[in-house]
């Protein structure tokens, strides 16, 4: 037996019949009441289209339950109460006037008032009315059906026990029924029917859009593509005069790469090669907004496709990295201690167990305890780079001879657990002054900090197991800290940098001690990408020093430096040293290359024997070695004895 749903209501009777019938509706009852309803709707609307007849006749599933299912469907569509002064037909009249047929909720809402006739107990003869009131015999037979499936008026007996029907048995007309039928309420099937046919047609026009790009692309391939052309000097001086339309210099910018990216079959038969790379170094000065000498450097580096996105990483700020204090706390601890503040952090990488990446914290990184106790320090990730490849040990007397702010210094300090001596030395005393304040909040007790120029230090103090230069340079590799860099360089700049630069390395290279047990190292390191900084500068390093040899740097990832660029041949053993860039390695550019000091003479040759920068000279044979001040290593002289002088008799 079923159970009567929770959410079925018994629809009102009109008073007569309900007094007839003494409250007690029987089905016969209830179907003659419904399709009374319904007809006189559908008459109303054929009078107000002016149109003769009853309305359309719906289609009808086969099976006697599915009829009775459709019939109460129908009967719950039409939420609006039958009245007399309504009523268009005879037949309707009375008894259908007054029905208020059930909320239009998509569900059957046939009225039931006993469990009687859930169980099959009514008669055919209690249905009464005669065959006229139905629109077919038909649904005359269907409503006389005997047995309990005549009787199931909430769905198939084989239903659920709850008497509602499913998801796919509601609502059974086709497509075309329910567009006729304007007043007919959408149900379930049609929803999903709808939304099965918008998701075909999304599919479809994805799969369109998909052929329409391989199309594009084969056309391409196959150079069916309009040809790009080259803006004319008129346009070119008008886009001079008036602000550059960035959106247009941005599609020339991708139009040209990808002409020269295909040159033979893409160009324009009476444009060079030369003109698109000059078109290409305007649109992307005024885009990015270089000077024209610093876009003819950098675009030597790259290719053109990678130079865009070197220029494209300038414009993105590096992420925020801190260096742990192994003299205070662990990375761990510390790392803890930020993330209990709020702070959203990872490590840098393998190649540092120091290092964090600080992605955002609710507190200014630079002002927590942590920082005041000198837990920690605020530092570049490419600065850790230099002091990596360096290595410094324990014990020993290491040199840092462009020191401030204190980041490489401390780290350096940091890994020889106090021990030994750090000189720190820089040429500017008001930096100097961070550089002092960091040696003490990070609690480094080994460090000495001076104020002397580097050119000169080889005769103030040396024989230094390792020493560290990280020269001044032309910031072309942290453009995205200090955006002036694009503008203010000029050639004079790099050439008074490159010379400061060369001078630099030959003193650290003296300031290095060739005899120590456990050192003799000495690492070059920019903030720069351009090669005159760079590898030229090493090689200048290998032919003044014949006593030096590059290493490897211990560094397991970076790109290899230049062995030749636009036809300059460098050392073969410059493929040691390491390039960084922002747009590969998500840091500031940087360069780094590590020396080896095998002896402390320099052998040169007879003819340059005059060229003496050192404190003295020896001699074998026809060679002359020279002996850099502060290298640490001494002159053999052999003792001149001296006659007594004789005194007058």
């Amino acid at each position: 037996m079923g159970r009567r749903a929770k959410n079925k209501q018994d629809a009102p009777l009109p008073l007569d019949l309900d007094k007839t019938y003494d409250g007690k509706v029987t089905k016969g009852v209830h179907d003659r009441l419904k399709h009374q309803s319904v007809r006189a709707h559908k008459q109303r609307e054929a009078a107000a289209l002016g149109q003769n007849g009853g309305g359309r006749a719906k289609k009808r599933r086969s099976g006697s339950s599915n009829n009775k299912r459709e019939a109460g469907a129908a009967a719950s569509k039409k939420p609006r109460q039958e009245s007399d002064d309504d009523s268009g037909n005879d037949d309707s009249g009375g008894a259908a006037a007054g029905v208020l047929d059930a909320p239009d909720d998509g569900w059957d809402n046939a009225s039931l008032e006993s469990d009687s006739e859930l169980d099959g107990s009514g008669s055919g003869s209690e249905l009464g009315g005669s065959t006229d009131e139905f629109d077919s015999a038909e649904e005359m037979v269907t409503a006389q059906e005997p047995g309990p499936g005549a009787l199931d008026l909430l769905g198939d007996s084989s239903g659920s026990e709850d008497g509602f029907e499913s998801y796919d048995e509601i609502g059974t007309d086709d497509d075309d029924n329910m567009d006729d039928d304007g007043d007919a309420a959408m149900t379930f099937r049609d929803m999903e029917r709808r939304s099965r046919m918008l998701d075909a047609q999304r599919a479809e026009d994805v799969e369109m859009a998909e052929m329409e790009q391989a199309d594009a692309k084969a056309a391409v391939a196959d150079g069916e593509r309009e040809l790009f052309a080259l803006p004319t000097e008129e346009q070119v001086a008008a886009e001079t005069e008036a602000p550059p339309d960035l959106p247009l210099v941005q599609l020339r910018i991708q139009e040209i790469i990808r002409v020269l990216n295909n040159f033979a079959q893409l160009r324009d038969p009476e444009r060079s090669r030369n003109d698109y790379t000059e078109q290409l170094k305007r649109d992307l000065c005024h885009y990015y907004g270089y000077n024209d000498y610093l876009m003819t450097k950098l675009l030597q580096l790259f290719p053109v496709a990678e130079a865009v996105e070197f220029f494209e990483a300038n414009e993105v700020p590096r992420p925020v990295t801190i260096r742990t204090n192994t003299l205070k706390t662990r990375r761990r601890d510390l790392a803890q201690a930020l993330i209990n503040r709020g702070a959203n952090l990872d490590p840098i990488g393998k190649w540092t167990k120091v290092g964090l990446t600080i992605f955002d914290a609710p507190v200014p990184i630079g002002a927590t305890p942590e920082y005041m106790a000198g837990h920690y320090m605020i530092q570049a990730a490419s600065s850790f780079l230099p002091v990596v490849a360096l290595a410094p040990q324990e014990n020993e007397k290491v040199l840092d001879m462009s020191a401030a702010p204190g980041g490489k210094t401390t780290y350096c300090a940091a890994l020889m657990k106090n021990t030994g001596l750090v000189v720190a030395n820089d040429a500017n005393r008001e930096r100097e002054k961070a550089l002092v304040a960091n040696v003490h909040r990070l609690g480094i007790t080994n460090t000495l900090v001076c104020n002397y120029d580097g050119r000169e230090f080889p005769k103030i103090m040396g024989g230094f197991d390792r020493v560290l230069l990280d020269a001044p340079c032309s910031g072309t590799g942290v453009i995205s800290k200090d955006a002036s860099v694009k503008t203010n360089k000029s050639d004079d700049d790099f050439r008074m940098l490159t010379h400061l630069q060369k001078e630099l390395v030959l003193s650290a290279i003296d300031s290095a001690n060739a005899a120590s047990p456990t050192g003799g190292f000495i690492v070059y390191s920019t903030c720069s990408v351009t090669v005159e900084e760079d590898e030229a500068v090493v090689n200048y390093a290998l032919r003044k020093r014949p006593n030096v040899r590059l290493v490897s740097t211990g560094l397991d990832f970076g790109r290899p430096g230049f062995t030749s660029f636009r036809g300059k041949d460098f050392h073969s053993s410059l493929a040691l040293t390491r390039r960084f860039f922002p747009h590969t390695h998500n840091m500031d550019g940087f360069f780094v290359a590590k020396f080896q000091k095998t002896s402390n003479k320099i052998q040169v040759p007879e003819r340059s024997s005059s060229a003496t920068a050192a404190a003295g000279t020896a001699t074998a044979g026809t060679a002359r070695f020279i002996v850099p001040a502060g290298s640490g290593a001494l002159l053999k002289r052999k003792k001149r004895k001296t006659k007594p002088s004789g005194g007058a008799t």
